[in-house]
């Protein structure tokens, strides 16, 4: 039997280079690495410094729906759209006073923007009672006496009335989320009397920011289970004290470089990362330097169990694994990286942030464990490290390629059984449904959430995020009855819950700058739909497609036929979302799929494996996005970016392990028939790539840890198709297709050698 070391001699002058100088010169790779992380530490900013608002807004100007907006702003003069908004809520009932209060203290916040003088942040406030049909005169009038007067239908003090409150903070769409919420905070201060009822303030900008800050006060419980989890793995597979050690002291030196890496990318681009990468750079970095670290120190560990010297084990270890690391992270950078082909902002921020953590974890790993390799030697392994007995079998092997081996129709059928299930998992992407950022993704006791169901619970789910359809014509603002018509037809549209427009209230004057509902000059009117659905959910995007749809004929049956309309709200900003994003699925799934191609052909130097290789990494990634949508979809559906950032990495991480375990089935192969080469080399690996798997899985599942949907679903898809990859396709599928294919797998080299006939 050929032993490894003969095959090392062969290797090219600068990998034994490379491996002799960071193994035998380890102390000035040690003083490199600490130099670089005091460097990148104290030089460059963190992520979370420019991560921006931690929110979803990932939303180019050029969007129609932001657009409309804009152009609604630039005719009506004051913004309807409100992404914040002030809850006051008794299911008892709240009092005509309480009520009074209410709208004569949005009258007070909305006096200069009355009187033609709007004084940002804050430019106009408007509450909405539940129950009554008028909520403000026909012409808004700074005499608090016309102002009651719309309330004479209220009942008498001790009987039941309108349930909720909910007032609308119309401000200044250029101030700071921040600035935005603060105004939403000091306006609920004012609301300090018991019978008020003030359940809180709520909205799209609150609830951007809760995440992010929900993020924060998760991150360092993520951090700590994730490194126990990694040292646990490392420990058991090695027994070993110094081997999870090491493992996580090049984990923890990659995550401070790649923390600050890409944070300087972000503030060098003037793009604000976001915020939600910070989770996943933390399970990435963990995860992808623990296979590196694993792979490296499987190869000393055995090299050691064969007698060899210290020194001689980290050098020929790195020689036999430089290559296959180097290869497997560029495949997993270029992977990640092709996100950035898409059209969609947000792909185009998760893709470069993603490839530069993988990158800098690359680097910062080939460089750190061979010098810790050559720094510790045997020791590394102690207590649990001996060497092999005269009657244990030189290499380890495996019963399923022996199988293999014996009987040749196993392959065929493994990979159709595989294949089907694989394929029968996939069957539920077809009924995916896409979200943006459900509210009901916060904790159900988080203040944000709560203040949003007491308001969904008085009037509707969309309340405090309504869709704005802003509508031209000639002379429009005088059509009113067929306004009226319009806005009744609205209303028996299915999905929409209410409609403020027109022909509820017109807070025109004609010698004011500004206007609500009808423009100034008369040719432009807009109505705010409140769905009845969370506004950034699935179910309310679904609905406002069908609108969209039905807008035309509904117009024309309503007698504004060529009325022009344009749609805007962070509903109609979550439906831009998603069909952009379906439309990037193709491009980005080809990219990524060339790309990993691409990378497999030139290491393997053959066609035919890198083919079925890359087919298993697609029904890997299949199986996972259907399974997660079987049990995520239903509630709320898949937050639309969660199946491109789990495409990619899943991809990207199986052909990662496929150059894990197939380089050293192709390495073996150069001195053994392919059949023996399986059995020595499928089983060795697959001891590897599992141990590395389980921590992967780990660092990734336990993201779940941030109770916000987006990183449920992200963790469960990532860990199930790594421990899917790991467990099935590595062990089962891979080698059944090798097997199968025999050395035609090689094609167009012939470096591929038939295996022998089985004894009889």
């Amino acid at each position: 039997m050929a032993d490894r070391s003969e095959d090392a001699r062969r290797r090219p002058w600068p990998v034994r280079g490379f491996a002799a100088v960071t193994t035998r010169g380890w102390w000035a790779v040690l003083a490199l690495v600490a130099v670089g992380v005091w460097l990148a530490t104290t030089l460059l900013p963190s992520l979370a410094s420019v991560g921006g608002d931690g929110g979803v807004s990932f939303v180019g100007e050029d969007a129609p729906a932001v657009q409309a907006q804009a152009r609604a702003l630039q005719i009506f003069g004051l913004p309807v759209l409100t992404r914040i908004a002030v809850v006051q809520r008794d299911p008892a009932g709240l009092s005509p006073e309480a009520v009074d209060r209410a709208v004569r203290r949005a009258l007070d916040a909305s006096r200069p923007a009355i009187d033609g003088r709007p004084t940002p942040p804050l430019l106009f406030a408007l509450p909405l009672v539940d129950g009554v049909p008028a909520t403000l005169p026909s012409s808004l009038s700074p005499d608090s006496e016309a102002l009651g007067r719309a309330f004479d239908a209220l009942p008498a003090p001790g009987a039941r009335g309108p349930t909720t409150v909910v007032t609308y903070l119309f401000t200044d769409p250029n101030a700071n989320p921040y600035v935005q919420q603060q105004v939403a905070r000091d306006y609920a201060a004012r609301i300090d009397r018991p019978d008020d009822h003030l359940s809180g303030f709520s909205g799209l900008i609150p609830f951007q920011l809760e995440q992010g800050n929900v993020v924060n006060r998760h991150l360092t419980a993520v951090e700590i289970a994730s490194v126990l989890a990694v040292a646990l793995v490392v420990a058991v597979v090695f027994r070993s004290f110094l081997a999870p050690l090491v493992t996580l002291v090049t984990a923890g030196a990659s995550y401070l470089v790649a923390d600050r890496v890409v944070g300087f990318a972000a503030e060098l681009s003037g793009i604000s990362a976001p915020g939600q990468l910070q989770p996943v750079l933390v399970a990435l970095t963990l995860g992808v330097s623990t296979d590196y670290s694993i792979l490296f120190l499987s190869g000393q560990r055995a090299r050691l169990r064969r007698a060899q010297g210290g020194p001689e084990a980290a050098r020929g270890a790195v020689e036999d694994y430089l290559a296959i690391v180097l290869v497997a992270g560029v495949t997993v950078v270029a992977g990640v990286a092709a996100l950035s082909a898409a059209r969609t902002s947000v792909f185009r921020a998760f893709g470069p942030g993603l490839a530069l953590t993988v990158a800098t974890t690359l680097v910062v790993s080939v460089l750190l464990v061979p010098a810790l390799m050559g720094l510790f030697g045997r020791a590394m392994f102690w207590p649990g490290l001996r060497r092999r007995s005269a009657e244990e079998p030189a290499e380890p092997r495996s019963r399923f390629v022996e199988l293999l081996r014996r009987r040749p129709g196993v392959a065929p059928v493994t990979v159709a059984v595989v294949v089907v299930v694989l394929a029968l998992a996939t069957v539920p992407l077809a009924g995916l449904r896409e979200s943006v950022s459900p509210m009901r993704s916060l904790p159900a006791d988080n203040p944000i959430r709560t203040a949003w169901e007491d308001a969904a619970a008085g009037f509707a789910p969309g309340i405090l995020s309504p869709t704005q359809l802003v509508l031209t014509a000639p002379g429009l603002a005088d059509r009113r009855a067929e306004l009226v018509a319009f806005q009744r037809a609205l209303l028996t549209t299915p999905g929409v819950a209410g409609v403020i427009g027109p022909g509820t209230v017109d807070l025109r004057r004609p010698d004011a700058p500004f206007s609500v509902f009808t423009a100034a000059d008369g040719n432009a009117a807009r109505v705010l739909v409140v769905l009845d659905a969370d506004p950034v959910g699935a179910q309310a995007i679904s609905d406002l497609r069908d609108l969209q749809q039905r807008l035309p004929t509904m117009l024309a049956t309503a007698g504004l036929g060529g009325v022009g309309v344009a749609t805007a709200g962070d509903t109609a900003i979550g439906l831009g979302l998603v069909d952009s994003a379906r439309g990037d699925l193709v491009r980005v799934a080809v990219v990524v799929a060339l790309v990993d191609l691409l990378l497999l052909v030139l290491f393997l130097r053959a066609l035919v494996a890198p083919l079925y290789l890359l087919l298993c990494s697609a029904f890997v990634v299949g199986a996972s996005l259907g399974v997660t949508t079987l049990l995520f979809g239903p509630s709320s559906g898949l937050i639309f970016f969660v199946p491109f950032a789990v495409g990619a990495l899943l991809a990207s991480l199986g052909s990662d392990y496929a150059v894990f375990g197939i380089g050293d089935v192709w390495s073996e192969a150069r001195t053994r028939p392919l059949g023996e080469a399986l059995s020595v080399a499928v089983p060795r690996s697959n001891t590897a790539i599992g141990a590395a798997g389980v921590t992967l899985a780990a660092s990734f599942g336990l993201v779940a840890i941030v109770p916000l949907d987006s990183f449920r679903q992200l963790a469960f898809a990532m860990a199930f198709g790594v421990l899917l990859d790991t467990f099935v396709v590595r062990k089962f599928l891979m080698p059944a297709f090798i097997a199968w294919v025999g050395p035609a797998s090689a094609w167009p080299s012939h470096r591929l050698r038939p295996d022998r006939a089985p004894a009889a």
